[in-house]
Protein backbone atom coordinates (compact mmCIF):
# COMPACT_ATOMS: atom_id res chain seq x y z
CA UNK A 1 0.00 0.00 0.00
CA UNK A 2 1.87 3.05 -1.29
CA UNK A 3 0.61 6.64 -1.21
CA UNK A 4 1.84 10.14 -1.94
CA UNK A 5 0.80 11.18 1.56
CA UNK A 6 0.05 9.09 4.64
CA UNK A 7 -1.39 10.94 7.61
CA UNK A 8 -1.29 9.46 11.10
CA UNK A 9 -4.35 10.75 12.93
CA UNK A 10 -7.80 11.80 11.77
CA UNK A 11 -8.29 14.86 13.97
CA UNK A 12 -8.88 18.45 12.83
CA UNK A 13 -5.31 18.67 11.53
CA UNK A 14 -5.12 15.22 9.95
CA UNK A 15 -8.46 14.94 8.21
CA UNK A 16 -8.29 18.49 6.82
CA UNK A 17 -4.77 17.83 5.53
CA UNK A 18 -5.98 14.61 3.88
CA UNK A 19 -8.90 16.25 2.10
CA UNK A 20 -6.80 19.18 0.89
CA UNK A 21 -4.02 16.88 -0.35
CA UNK A 22 -6.54 14.76 -2.27
CA UNK A 23 -8.10 17.87 -3.80
CA UNK A 24 -4.62 18.80 -5.03
CA UNK A 25 -4.32 15.49 -6.90
CA UNK A 26 -2.35 13.42 -4.41
CA UNK A 27 -3.04 9.81 -3.43
CA UNK A 28 -3.82 9.99 0.28
CA UNK A 29 -4.38 7.66 3.23
CA UNK A 30 -5.29 8.37 6.84
CA UNK A 31 -4.38 5.92 9.60
CA UNK A 32 -6.31 6.10 12.86
CA UNK A 33 -6.92 3.63 15.66
CA UNK A 34 -10.66 3.50 15.13
CA UNK A 35 -13.18 4.99 12.75
CA UNK A 36 -15.28 6.18 15.67
CA UNK A 37 -12.42 8.52 16.64
CA UNK A 38 -12.39 10.39 13.33
CA UNK A 39 -12.44 14.07 14.14
CA UNK A 40 -9.95 13.48 16.93
CA UNK A 41 -10.05 14.72 20.50
CA UNK A 42 -11.62 17.98 19.35
CA UNK A 43 -14.71 16.30 17.95
CA UNK A 44 -15.07 13.29 20.22
CA UNK A 45 -13.99 14.47 23.68
CA UNK A 46 -12.89 18.07 23.49
CA UNK A 47 -14.02 21.17 21.58
CA UNK A 48 -17.38 19.98 20.26
CA UNK A 49 -18.78 18.13 23.30
CA UNK A 50 -17.73 20.93 25.67
CA UNK A 51 -19.55 23.45 23.51
CA UNK A 52 -22.61 21.19 23.46
CA UNK A 53 -22.80 20.90 27.25
CA UNK A 54 -22.01 24.61 27.64
CA UNK A 55 -24.91 25.43 25.34
CA UNK A 56 -27.16 23.50 27.73
CA UNK A 57 -25.76 25.62 30.56
CA UNK A 58 -26.42 28.77 28.53
CA UNK A 59 -30.05 27.77 27.92
CA UNK A 60 -30.40 27.12 31.64
CA UNK A 61 -29.01 30.60 32.39
CA UNK A 62 -31.50 32.15 29.97
CA UNK A 63 -34.45 30.27 31.43
CA UNK A 64 -33.46 31.26 34.94
CA UNK A 65 -33.57 34.91 33.86
CA UNK A 66 -36.92 34.55 32.04
CA UNK A 67 -38.74 36.85 34.45
CA UNK A 68 -36.30 39.65 33.51
CA UNK A 69 -37.81 39.49 30.01
CA UNK A 70 -41.40 39.46 31.20
CA UNK A 71 -41.80 35.69 31.02
CA UNK A 72 -43.14 34.44 34.35
CA UNK A 73 -43.71 30.96 35.66
CA UNK A 74 -40.63 29.34 34.11
CA UNK A 75 -39.18 26.67 36.40
CA UNK A 76 -36.31 24.60 35.02
CA UNK A 77 -33.74 22.10 36.21
CA UNK A 78 -30.99 20.25 34.33
CA UNK A 79 -31.50 16.70 33.07
CA UNK A 80 -27.98 15.26 32.84
CA UNK A 81 -28.96 12.20 30.80
CA UNK A 82 -30.57 14.37 28.12
CA UNK A 83 -27.64 16.79 28.10
CA UNK A 84 -25.13 13.99 27.56
CA UNK A 85 -27.41 12.19 25.11
CA UNK A 86 -27.73 15.32 22.98
CA UNK A 87 -23.96 15.79 23.10
CA UNK A 88 -23.25 12.23 21.96
CA UNK A 89 -25.74 12.61 19.12
CA UNK A 90 -23.87 15.66 17.83
CA UNK A 91 -20.56 13.79 18.04
CA UNK A 92 -21.94 10.80 16.17
CA UNK A 93 -23.29 12.94 13.35
CA UNK A 94 -20.06 14.88 12.88
CA UNK A 95 -17.95 11.71 13.14
CA UNK A 96 -19.95 10.14 10.34
CA UNK A 97 -19.58 13.36 8.41
CA UNK A 98 -15.78 13.08 8.44
CA UNK A 99 -16.00 9.50 7.17
CA UNK A 100 -18.31 10.72 4.41
CA UNK A 101 -15.84 13.44 3.44
CA UNK A 102 -13.14 10.78 3.07
CA UNK A 103 -15.33 8.84 0.67
CA UNK A 104 -16.27 11.97 -1.28
CA UNK A 105 -12.63 13.04 -1.62
CA UNK A 106 -11.22 9.54 -2.32
CA UNK A 107 -9.15 9.39 0.86
CA UNK A 108 -8.27 5.86 1.94
CA UNK A 109 -8.93 5.17 5.61
CA UNK A 110 -6.80 2.51 7.32
CA UNK A 111 -7.86 1.43 10.80
CA UNK A 112 -5.18 0.60 13.33
CA UNK A 113 -2.28 1.93 15.41
CA UNK A 114 0.68 3.14 13.37
CA UNK A 115 4.37 3.09 14.19
CA UNK A 116 7.38 3.86 12.04
CA UNK A 117 9.38 1.04 10.46
CA UNK A 118 11.43 3.49 8.41
CA UNK A 119 11.17 7.10 7.37
CA UNK A 120 8.66 6.25 4.63
CA UNK A 121 7.05 3.05 5.93
CA UNK A 122 4.58 2.44 8.73
CA UNK A 123 3.49 -0.74 10.45
CA UNK A 124 -0.25 -0.55 11.16
CA UNK A 125 -1.50 -2.90 13.86
CA UNK A 126 -5.20 -3.75 14.00
CA UNK A 127 -5.75 -6.57 16.47
CA UNK A 128 -3.49 -9.40 15.32
CA UNK A 129 -3.23 -8.04 11.78
CA UNK A 130 -0.14 -6.12 10.71
CA UNK A 131 -0.06 -4.06 7.52
CA UNK A 132 2.80 -2.14 5.93
CA UNK A 133 1.84 1.26 4.54
CA UNK A 134 4.32 3.39 2.63
CA UNK A 135 4.17 7.09 1.88
CA UNK A 136 6.43 9.43 -0.05
CA UNK A 137 5.43 11.90 2.63
CA UNK A 138 4.17 11.17 6.14
CA UNK A 139 2.30 13.67 8.29
CA UNK A 140 2.14 13.09 12.04
CA UNK A 141 -1.14 14.48 13.42
CA UNK A 142 -1.73 12.35 16.51
CA UNK A 143 -2.63 15.17 18.89
CA UNK A 144 -2.18 15.16 22.64
CA UNK A 145 -3.76 13.80 25.82
CA UNK A 146 -4.50 15.39 29.22
CA UNK A 147 -1.52 15.86 31.50
CA UNK A 148 -1.80 13.95 34.79
CA UNK A 149 -0.36 14.47 38.25
CA UNK A 150 1.90 11.50 39.11
CA UNK A 151 0.72 9.13 41.81
CA UNK A 152 -3.02 9.54 41.27
CA UNK A 153 -3.63 6.36 39.25
CA UNK A 154 -5.64 4.70 42.01
CA UNK A 155 -7.90 7.73 42.48
CA UNK A 156 -8.40 7.93 38.71
CA UNK A 157 -9.36 4.26 38.57
CA UNK A 158 -11.90 4.81 41.35
CA UNK A 159 -13.46 7.75 39.52
CA UNK A 160 -12.49 10.28 42.17
CA UNK A 161 -10.05 12.13 39.92
CA UNK A 162 -11.13 13.02 36.38
CA UNK A 163 -9.49 14.35 33.28
CA UNK A 164 -11.45 16.59 30.92
CA UNK A 165 -12.74 13.47 29.13
CA UNK A 166 -14.58 12.17 32.20
CA UNK A 167 -15.73 15.67 33.08
CA UNK A 168 -17.43 16.08 29.70
CA UNK A 169 -19.37 12.83 30.02
CA UNK A 170 -20.29 12.56 33.72
CA UNK A 171 -22.67 9.87 34.95
CA UNK A 172 -23.66 11.95 37.95
CA UNK A 173 -23.35 15.60 38.91
CA UNK A 174 -20.96 15.92 41.88
CA UNK A 175 -22.02 18.15 44.75
CA UNK A 176 -18.53 19.54 45.33
CA UNK A 177 -15.74 19.75 42.74
CA UNK A 178 -12.13 20.93 42.68
CA UNK A 179 -10.82 22.16 39.33
CA UNK A 180 -7.02 22.11 39.17
CA UNK A 181 -6.00 24.61 36.52
CA UNK A 182 -7.66 27.72 35.10
CA UNK A 183 -6.86 27.67 31.41
CA UNK A 184 -9.63 27.54 28.83
CA UNK A 185 -10.51 23.90 29.54
CA UNK A 186 -10.63 24.33 33.31
CA UNK A 187 -12.67 27.53 33.16
CA UNK A 188 -15.15 26.12 30.63
CA UNK A 189 -15.77 23.02 32.74
CA UNK A 190 -15.98 25.07 35.94
CA UNK A 191 -18.57 27.28 34.24
CA UNK A 192 -20.65 24.28 33.16
CA UNK A 193 -20.67 22.53 36.53
CA UNK A 194 -21.40 25.75 38.40
CA UNK A 195 -24.44 26.25 36.16
CA UNK A 196 -25.54 22.70 36.93
CA UNK A 197 -25.52 23.41 40.66
CA UNK A 198 -22.16 21.93 41.66
CA UNK A 199 -20.08 23.80 44.24
CA UNK A 200 -16.90 24.52 42.27
CA UNK A 201 -13.47 25.57 43.53
CA UNK A 202 -10.72 26.48 41.03
CA UNK A 203 -7.08 26.40 42.12
CA UNK A 204 -4.42 28.00 39.92
CA UNK A 205 -0.64 28.09 40.49
CA UNK A 206 -0.20 31.39 38.64
CA UNK A 207 -1.15 34.80 40.01
CA UNK A 208 -4.34 34.96 37.95
CA UNK A 209 -6.74 32.78 35.99
CA UNK A 210 -6.59 32.62 32.18
CA UNK A 211 -2.93 33.59 32.34
CA UNK A 212 -2.60 33.83 28.54
CA UNK A 213 -5.30 36.48 28.34
CA UNK A 214 -4.97 40.22 28.77
CA UNK A 215 -4.72 41.03 32.49
CA UNK A 216 -7.74 43.34 32.46
CA UNK A 217 -9.86 40.70 30.73
CA UNK A 218 -8.74 37.99 33.16
CA UNK A 219 -9.55 40.15 36.18
CA UNK A 220 -13.01 40.93 34.80
CA UNK A 221 -13.60 37.23 34.15
CA UNK A 222 -12.65 36.35 37.70
CA UNK A 223 -15.08 38.89 39.15
CA UNK A 224 -17.86 37.50 36.98
CA UNK A 225 -17.16 33.88 37.88
CA UNK A 226 -16.94 34.66 41.60
CA UNK A 227 -20.20 36.59 41.39
CA UNK A 228 -21.79 33.42 40.00
CA UNK A 229 -20.53 31.44 42.98
CA UNK A 230 -17.30 29.86 41.72
CA UNK A 231 -14.56 29.95 44.36
CA UNK A 232 -11.19 30.87 42.83
CA UNK A 233 -7.83 30.46 44.57
CA UNK A 234 -4.72 31.73 42.73
CA UNK A 235 -0.98 31.63 43.49
CA UNK A 236 -1.55 28.25 45.12
CA UNK A 237 -0.81 24.60 44.46
CA UNK A 238 -2.52 21.33 45.31
CA UNK A 239 -0.82 18.37 47.01
CA UNK A 240 -1.38 15.17 49.03
CA UNK A 241 -4.49 13.83 47.28
CA UNK A 242 -6.02 11.11 49.45
CA UNK A 243 -9.26 9.14 49.52
CA UNK A 244 -11.22 9.72 52.71
CA UNK A 245 -14.76 8.42 53.21
CA UNK A 246 -15.51 8.22 49.52
CA UNK A 247 -14.19 11.73 48.82
CA UNK A 248 -10.82 13.21 47.88
CA UNK A 249 -9.00 15.26 50.50
CA UNK A 250 -6.57 17.80 49.05
CA UNK A 251 -4.09 20.18 50.62
CA UNK A 252 -4.06 23.66 49.09
CA UNK A 253 -0.81 25.55 49.72
CA UNK A 254 -0.63 29.28 48.95
CA UNK A 255 2.47 31.34 48.11
CA UNK A 256 2.84 32.43 51.74
CA UNK A 257 3.03 28.87 53.00
CA UNK A 258 -0.51 28.82 54.39
CA UNK A 259 -2.00 25.32 54.12
CA UNK A 260 -5.66 24.36 53.98
CA UNK A 261 -7.12 20.88 53.68
CA UNK A 262 -10.49 20.33 52.01
CA UNK A 263 -12.49 17.38 50.69
CA UNK A 264 -14.28 17.10 47.34
CA UNK A 265 -16.53 14.58 45.61
CA UNK A 266 -14.31 14.77 42.56
CA UNK A 267 -11.12 16.48 41.41
CA UNK A 268 -10.72 17.48 37.74
CA UNK A 269 -7.23 17.89 36.30
CA UNK A 270 -7.00 20.66 33.70
CA UNK A 271 -3.26 21.29 33.77
CA UNK A 272 -2.36 21.05 30.10
CA UNK A 273 -1.65 18.29 27.62
CA UNK A 274 1.09 15.81 26.67
CA UNK A 275 1.87 14.98 23.02
CA UNK A 276 0.84 11.46 21.88
CA UNK A 277 4.30 10.46 20.66
CA UNK A 278 5.05 7.55 22.98
CA UNK A 279 4.24 4.58 20.71
CA UNK A 280 5.05 6.03 17.28
CA UNK A 281 8.55 4.56 17.05
CA UNK A 282 10.14 7.96 16.46
CA UNK A 283 13.48 6.74 17.83
CA UNK A 284 13.76 4.36 14.88
CA UNK A 285 13.88 7.29 12.44
CA UNK A 286 15.64 9.88 14.63
CA UNK A 287 12.91 12.52 14.54
CA UNK A 288 13.97 15.25 16.96
CA UNK A 289 11.67 15.87 19.93
CA UNK A 290 11.45 18.48 22.63
CA UNK A 291 11.84 17.70 26.30
CA UNK A 292 8.08 17.35 26.75
CA UNK A 293 7.84 14.84 23.89
CA UNK A 294 6.53 17.30 21.29
CA UNK A 295 8.02 16.99 17.81
CA UNK A 296 10.39 19.72 16.68
CA UNK A 297 9.35 21.41 13.44
CA UNK A 298 10.40 24.41 11.41
CA UNK A 299 8.05 27.19 10.32
CA UNK A 300 6.68 24.94 7.57
CA UNK A 301 5.95 22.02 9.93
CA UNK A 302 8.85 19.98 8.55
CA UNK A 303 10.57 17.71 11.07
CA UNK A 304 14.28 16.88 11.20
CA UNK A 305 13.64 13.99 8.76
CA UNK A 306 12.93 14.97 5.13
CA UNK A 307 9.44 14.01 3.98
CA UNK A 308 8.03 13.79 7.53
CA UNK A 309 5.83 16.58 8.88
CA UNK A 310 4.14 17.19 12.24
CA UNK A 311 1.04 19.34 12.75
CA UNK A 312 -1.32 20.29 15.56
CA UNK A 313 -0.95 19.49 19.24
CA UNK A 314 1.83 16.95 18.67
CA UNK A 315 4.06 19.81 17.50
CA UNK A 316 3.88 23.11 19.36
CA UNK A 317 1.50 25.40 21.21
CA UNK A 318 -1.03 26.89 20.96
CA UNK A 319 -3.03 23.66 21.21
CA UNK A 320 -5.96 24.76 19.11
CA UNK A 321 -7.96 22.87 16.50
CA UNK A 322 -8.07 25.76 14.04
CA UNK A 323 -4.29 26.08 14.17
CA UNK A 324 -3.97 22.37 13.40
CA UNK A 325 -6.37 22.66 10.45
CA UNK A 326 -4.50 25.61 8.98
CA UNK A 327 -1.21 23.73 9.36
CA UNK A 328 -2.77 20.71 7.65
CA UNK A 329 -3.82 22.78 4.65
CA UNK A 330 -0.43 24.43 4.41
CA UNK A 331 1.46 21.10 4.59
CA UNK A 332 -0.77 19.61 1.88
CA UNK A 333 -0.06 22.60 -0.34
CA UNK A 334 3.67 22.33 0.28
CA UNK A 335 3.75 18.60 -0.53
CA UNK A 336 1.76 19.29 -3.70
CA UNK A 337 4.39 21.81 -4.78
CA UNK A 338 2.30 24.97 -4.62
CA UNK A 339 4.26 28.19 -4.67
CA UNK A 340 4.23 31.02 -2.14
CA UNK A 341 3.71 28.85 0.96
CA UNK A 342 4.08 31.30 3.84
CA UNK A 343 4.57 30.54 7.55
CA UNK A 344 1.60 30.90 9.89
CA UNK A 345 1.48 34.23 11.68
CA UNK A 346 1.27 33.10 15.30
CA UNK A 347 -0.09 36.53 16.28
CA UNK A 348 -3.04 35.96 13.95
CA UNK A 349 -4.26 32.80 15.72
CA UNK A 350 -7.50 33.53 17.63
CA UNK A 351 -8.24 32.06 21.05
CA UNK A 352 -11.69 31.43 22.54
CA UNK A 353 -12.98 30.38 25.96
CA UNK A 354 -16.67 29.40 25.89
CA UNK A 355 -17.44 30.04 29.54
CA UNK A 356 -20.22 32.27 30.84
CA UNK A 357 -19.28 34.99 29.99
CA UNK A 358 -17.20 34.10 26.95
CA UNK A 359 -13.62 35.31 26.47
CA UNK A 360 -12.05 35.85 23.03
CA UNK A 361 -8.69 37.25 22.00
CA UNK A 362 -6.16 37.59 19.22
CA UNK A 363 -2.71 39.09 18.99
CA UNK A 364 -0.73 40.80 21.71
CA UNK A 365 -1.99 41.72 25.16
CA UNK A 366 -1.36 45.22 26.46
CA UNK A 367 1.39 43.86 28.72
CA UNK A 368 3.15 42.01 25.88
CA UNK A 369 2.94 45.00 23.55
CA UNK A 370 4.61 47.22 26.15
CA UNK A 371 7.26 44.58 26.85
CA UNK A 372 8.00 44.43 23.12
CA UNK A 373 8.69 48.16 23.15
CA UNK A 374 5.70 49.34 21.13
CA UNK A 375 4.24 52.79 21.61
CA UNK A 376 0.58 51.88 21.85
CA UNK A 377 -2.92 53.28 21.83
CA UNK A 378 -5.55 51.35 23.82
CA UNK A 379 -9.28 51.62 23.32
CA UNK A 380 -12.24 50.08 25.16
CA UNK A 381 -15.97 49.89 24.63
CA UNK A 382 -18.34 48.46 27.23
CA UNK A 383 -21.43 46.47 26.25
CA UNK A 384 -23.47 48.35 28.84
CA UNK A 385 -23.50 51.27 26.36
CA UNK A 386 -24.68 49.07 23.49
CA UNK A 387 -28.39 48.96 22.66
CA UNK A 388 -28.41 45.39 21.35
CA UNK A 389 -26.58 44.13 24.46
CA UNK A 390 -29.15 45.81 26.70
CA UNK A 391 -32.04 44.44 24.64
CA UNK A 392 -30.51 40.96 24.78
CA UNK A 393 -30.10 41.19 28.53
CA UNK A 394 -26.32 40.81 28.32
CA UNK A 395 -24.83 44.21 29.26
CA UNK A 396 -21.73 42.86 31.03
CA UNK A 397 -18.31 42.81 29.42
CA UNK A 398 -16.24 44.94 27.07
CA UNK A 399 -14.01 45.05 24.00
CA UNK A 400 -10.37 46.14 24.25
CA UNK A 401 -8.05 46.88 21.34
CA UNK A 402 -4.33 47.66 21.18
CA UNK A 403 -2.87 49.62 18.24
CA UNK A 404 0.67 50.62 17.33
CA UNK A 405 0.49 54.39 17.74
CA UNK A 406 2.70 55.39 14.81
CA UNK A 407 1.38 53.09 12.05
CA UNK A 408 -2.14 52.29 13.20
CA UNK A 409 -1.40 48.56 13.07
CA UNK A 410 -3.79 46.45 15.14
CA UNK A 411 -1.56 44.56 17.59
CA UNK A 412 -4.25 42.79 19.59
CA UNK A 413 -7.93 42.58 20.46
CA UNK A 414 -9.50 41.14 23.60
CA UNK A 415 -13.15 40.69 24.58
CA UNK A 416 -15.31 39.36 27.37
CA UNK A 417 -19.07 39.06 27.18
CA UNK A 418 -22.02 37.46 25.43
CA UNK A 419 -21.06 35.53 22.25
CA UNK A 420 -17.81 37.47 21.80
CA UNK A 421 -16.27 34.35 20.22
CA UNK A 422 -18.55 34.95 17.22
CA UNK A 423 -17.32 38.56 16.87
CA UNK A 424 -13.60 37.77 17.08
CA UNK A 425 -13.17 36.87 13.36
CA UNK A 426 -13.60 40.55 12.45
CA UNK A 427 -10.36 41.30 14.26
CA UNK A 428 -8.77 38.09 12.93
CA UNK A 429 -9.36 39.38 9.42
CA UNK A 430 -8.12 42.83 10.37
CA UNK A 431 -4.79 41.45 11.62
CA UNK A 432 -4.37 39.01 8.72
CA UNK A 433 -5.19 41.69 6.13
CA UNK A 434 -3.10 44.31 7.98
CA UNK A 435 -5.99 46.73 8.22
CA UNK A 436 -5.35 50.08 9.88
CA UNK A 437 -7.50 51.96 12.35
CA UNK A 438 -8.75 54.16 9.50
CA UNK A 439 -10.03 51.19 7.52
CA UNK A 440 -11.77 49.74 10.57
CA UNK A 441 -13.37 53.11 11.29
CA UNK A 442 -14.55 53.40 7.69
CA UNK A 443 -16.25 50.00 7.79
CA UNK A 444 -20.03 50.19 8.22
CA UNK A 445 -21.18 47.95 11.10
CA UNK A 446 -24.88 47.05 11.19
CA UNK A 447 -27.09 48.57 13.86
CA UNK A 448 -28.21 47.37 16.29
CA UNK A 449 -25.58 44.72 16.89
CA UNK A 450 -23.17 43.99 19.69
CA UNK A 451 -20.41 44.02 17.07
CA UNK A 452 -20.71 47.82 16.99
CA UNK A 453 -18.65 47.77 20.19
CA UNK A 454 -15.71 46.52 18.13
CA UNK A 455 -15.68 49.69 16.05
CA UNK A 456 -16.42 51.84 19.09
CA UNK A 457 -13.30 50.43 20.77
CA UNK A 458 -11.26 51.42 17.72
CA UNK A 459 -12.66 54.96 17.89
CA UNK A 460 -11.86 55.02 21.61
CA UNK A 461 -8.20 54.10 21.03
CA UNK A 462 -7.74 57.24 18.96
CA UNK A 463 -9.73 59.61 21.17
CA UNK A 464 -12.81 59.62 18.97
CA UNK A 465 -15.31 57.58 20.97
CA UNK A 466 -18.90 58.31 19.97
CA UNK A 467 -21.04 56.34 22.41
CA UNK A 468 -18.60 55.89 25.26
Amino acid sequence: MTFDVVIIGGGPGGYVCAIKASQLGLKVAVVDKTKSELGGTCLTKGCIPTKAILQSAKVLHTCQKASDFGIDGVVVEPNLDKIIGRTKGIISGLNGGVAGLFTKNKVTFIEGAARFKSSNTLIVENGSALTEVSGKNIVIAVGAKPRLIPGLDDLIQKGLVWTSKEAIFPKLLPKKMLMVGSGAIGIELASFYNAMGTEVTVVEMMERILIQEDKEIAESARKSFEKQGIKIITSSKTQNFKEEKGMVSVEILDKNGHLEKESFDVVVLAIGVVPNTKDLGLDAISVKQKQNGAIETNQYNETSVPGIYAIGDVAEAPWLAHKASREGIRVAEKIAGLQKITPINLRAIPSCTYSYPQVASIGMTEEKAKEAGYEIKVGKSHFRSNGKALATGEPDGFVKVIFEARTGELLGAHMIGHEVTEMLPIFSLAISAELTEGELMATIFPHPTMSECLQEAVYSAFGMAING
